[in-house]
Parts: structure tokens; sequence; C-alpha cells
């Protein structure tokens, strides 16, 4: 079993950028695919981006993609994802997510991961 820490959300304003970091802990992190979600108030939990194994493969949503991405370091056992442009409706608790993965394929729905971190919450300002 792998515990998540996710870190590094805030209050920034529009245009302005924050980099999130999940920690993870209990495994070898190289080991899983990880997975970024967000859940604004009243709304469902959506995709945002994922990134395989290895880091060689990434997939974002299409209302992220060109201002956000993923990353990871499997050395420090830590995913993140870089926000730039940041816009009003970015504004959710962003969770992190992964599972046992050892192939390329882009996981990009909830019922795929088994892991989840508490969340931290990003509000962007306009």
């Amino acid at each position: 079993q792998v515990q998540l820490v996710e870190s590094g959300g805030g209050l920034v304003q529009a245009g302005g950028s924050l980099r999130l970091s999940c920690a993870a802990s209990g495994r070898t992190f190289s080991n899983y695919a990880t997975g970024w979600f967000r859940q604004a108030p009243g709304k469902e939990r959506d995709f945002v981006a994922t990134i395989n194994w290895s880091g060689i493969n990434t997939y974002y949503a299409d209302y992220v993609k060109g201002r956000f991405t993923i990353s990871r370091d499997n050395a420090k056992n830590t995913v993140y994802l870089q926000m730039n442009s940041l816009k009003p409706e970015d504004t959710a608790v962003y969770y992190c997510a992964a599972k046992i993965d050892y192939t390329n394929y882009p996981r990009a729905k909830i019922y795929e991961y088994d892991y989840w971190g508490q969340g931290t919450q990003v509000t962007v300002s306009s």
C-alpha cells in the first residue's frame, strides 16, 4: 500500500502559477501510474492529468492542456503538477491518485486508481 500526501496549494491571482507536489511513502513509487484530479464545490471530481510509471507518457484534460505540466521524480517518490496561467475556474481541491501499473496506458478515470491523497486547496482569484 502507498500513502499519498499533496502539498503546494494556496491562493493565487488569475494568471499566476502554483506547483503541487504529491509525496508517496510505503512502496516503491516507480511502480505506480499517478494522476491528478480536482473537485470544485458542488461538482464531481474531474480528471486533470496523468503520468505513467516511468514518466515517459503523460496525458491531460483539454481544459488544462498547454497550461499544466505533470512530471515525476521517482528518486524522490514525488509527482508534480506545475500549473501556469491559472484561471478562476481552476479553483478546486486537487487530489493525487496512484495505481500499480507497468503499462504506458493513460489512466484518466477515477475508478482506475486505488490510492488517493487527502487533497490540497487551490483558489484562483479574479
